[in-house]
């Protein structure tokens, strides 16, 4: 297969005529939809402003690669873009962006996909190439610009210089989220100004396609230095003791030379597995805070499942206890089933708080310490502090005993790590953390039963605002989590209920209001509004990503009061919802089923409303 067998004519814009970055992805993206390649414009414009958000597609030298890989893709391809002028595409050098590649990949795509669309990220280092492209004025002349481009490489790989063992060899990993575009660029690029350098280079690249050129162990021993451009977890186990660089893949691409020469002069810190070094990517830019949020979004992220699926289990025997009562088997078997998912939550969420910190070795004490606080009536908040006690716990026991011979080294994640960080997080958590926050645990629940009317509806509106103020971000998984941590400890749904309200209310408040204000919206966004009234019925917040980052004051601003009044309306009401997701779905299983749905509508009407009011009349060329 050959790039132009997925870099279809059809698809092609020599034309671009969106002036702004959204809009370009809004062109894209309906032309993909127009062709067939994609049957739903809002899940994969999520995908698309997903990868945006993690860091920009626009590379540099004029070149921007939008890419997703998701459910709505129908079949593999790559659409072809171009700007006569350019436009300001947030690309990383800050220059306007000329020429554009928006790769569409299905969810679990063969391997001859993947390697064609490898071949394609690969090209795009190419200064003369990236030229001529931009002077094409047909999409044959596209066709045969990388006609020519293929047979060169064919041509290049026939006589790659061998390695030998006179020059210095380095060592890389390459890794971007979604494994399509950035993953393969770096790779040609570390390689090309390493053959430019006369220095000797294997590359292993963790895409799509797996792990691919696998680094030896012979290689890793008489490497000078490892580079790992990657922005998301590889296993850096294999190279301690070695002088490791850990940057974006980005620098990957754009500052190869700066890279091989800072590993030739062994500048970069030695990477040491049991020491402070922790295997993850791109360490130098996480922030303390961002690093805390992490580690509490692993352990909620692992929870999850236990939360939906013993939560629903738990929610449907209560109908069946209403109907049958406590003897039927019915009520029995789905109460036991989904009671003993629910068992896991604390533990869970403890011990892959600590394995985010400490790896593997944190698991054992995290979930140990989380058990010890469902044991003390510490709760969800106990929970939280023994994992992360446990994990810096961990990370403490690996600098005491760094100075240990090296013939210990296998001591200490079968016997020392798991001993000594069970039993000081145990101890810890025994006589003190637990005692300390079983009493704050029951101070807040007894708080929280003797709330009035009045300030339980002040906290639903506090919580259905915080769902739409970040859509899935640390507020939005901060209310959740605090929703979820009474249900746990009590039972009551009635926080669960102001949460689902708040977080259901962006994307179908942005359904209505393309329906309502249709000369606010433009055509792509009409379509995509409509699936987020599915999205919003199941809820799902983040279908209201795309919007809000098109336009962040109008859409969120418009959002957190609706949803505020959403949740406040649940809590005047006294509604309930025993089920920790479904929305819509789960609407069997409501308290007062009628008012959940008149306070969802009024905040969804409050929102679109005042959205499609505030919007500025759209003029599509």
């Amino acid at each position: 297969m050959k790039i132009k067998d997925v870099l279809l004519k059809e698809l092609m814009i020599m034309d671009l005529q969106a002036n702004s970055k959204e809009a370009a992805i809004d062109e894209m993206v309906e032309k993909l939809f127009e062709n067939g390649v994609i049957d739903n414009i809002a899940t994969f414009k999520a995908g698309i402003m997903k990868r945006e958000a993690e860091t920009s597609t626009g590379l540099g030298d004029g070149v921007a690669m939008p890419h997703a890989k998701n459910a709505a893709v129908k079949k593999p391809a790559v659409l072809f873009a171009k700007s006569v002028s350019g436009l300001d595409y947030e690309s990383l050098d800050g220059q306007p962006a000329h020429l554009f590649f928006m790769i569409a990949a299905p969810e679990g795509g063969n391997d001859v996909h993947l390697q064609v669309l490898a071949a394609l990220s690969r090209s795009l280092i190419d200064p003369d190439l990236l030229t001529n492209l931009k002077q094409a004025e047909t999409p044959e002349e596209v066709h045969a610009l990388f006609d020519q481009k293929e047979a060169e490489r064919e041509q290049e790989e026939a006589k790659e210089m061998p390695a030998t063992n006179t020059r210095p060899l380095i060592l890389a990993v390459t890794a971007c989220p979604t494994g399509i575009a950035h993953t393969y660029m770096a790779e040609d690029a570390l390689k090309k100004k390493a053959k430019e350098m006369n220095v000797d280079i294997r590359v292993e690249t963790n895409g799509s396609e797996g792990i691919k050129n696998p680094l030896t162990k012979d290689e890793i021993d008489r490497a000078v230095g490892v580079i790992v451009a990657a922005d998301k977890k590889v296993e850096l186990n294999r190279f301690s003791g070695k002088h490791l660089i850990q940057r974006p893949v980005s620098d990957g691409i754009n500052k190869t030379e700066e890279l091989i020469n800072k590993a030739l002069s062994e500048q970069a810190p030695i990477f040491q597995v049991d020491g402070t070094s922790e295997p993850t990517a791109n360490t130098e830019k996480n922030s303390i805070g961002s690093t805390i949020y992490k580690d509490l979004m692993n352990g909620i992220s692992h929870m999850l499942p236990f939360v939906v699926g013993g939560g629903i289990l738990l929610a449907i025997s209560f109908l069946f206890e209403n109907s049958f009562g406590q003897e039927s088997e019915l009520f029995i078997a789905f109460n036991t089933i989904g009671g003993t998912a629910f068992n896991f939550l604390i533990p869970i969420l403890a011990g892959y708080i600590a394995m985010s910190i400490a790896d593997r070795p944190g698991l054992l004490p995290g979930m140990a310490g989380g058990l010890l606080a469902v044991n003390s009536n510490a709760g969800f908040l106990g929970g939280l502090v023994a994992g992360f006690l446990a994990g810096y716990i961990v990370l403490g026991l690996r600098k005491a005993f760094k100075g240990l011979p090296r013939s210990l080294d296998g001591l200490k994640p079968i016997l020392i790590y798991p001993v000594l960080g069970l039993l000081i997080t145990g101890l810890l958590m025994y006589f003190l953390i637990g005692p300390v926050f079983a009493t704050i645990n029951n101070a807040m629940l007894q708080f929280l039963e003797n709330l009035g009317t009045g300030n339980t509806v002040i906290l639903g509106l506090l919580l259905g605002g915080m769902m739409a103020i970040d859509m899935g971000g640390p507020f939005n998984k901060a209310a959740y989590a605090f929703s979820i941590g009474i249900f746990t400890d009590t039972g009551d749904g009635s926080f669960m209920a102001a949460v689902m309200a708040g977080g259901m209310v962006p994307p179908l408040a942005i359904g209505l209001a393309t329906v309502l204000f249709k000369n606010k919206f433009t055509t792509a966004q009409r379509q995509s509004g409509l699936s987020n009234f599915v999205m919003g019925a199941s809820f799902i917040t983040e279908g209201a990503i795309p919007f809000a980052a098109a336009d962040p004051l109008r859409v969120i601003g418009s959002s957190i009061i609706g949803s505020a009044i959403a949740g406040g309306l649940t809590q005047l009401w006294n509604v309930s919802i025993p089920a920790p997701h479904g929305g819509l779905f789960v609407i069997g299983l409501v308290e007062h089923p009628w008012f959940f749905l008149i306070a969802l509508v009024a905040g969804t009407l409050v929102a679109a409303i005042m959205l499609g009011l505030w919007k500025p009349v759209v003029v599509e060329e």
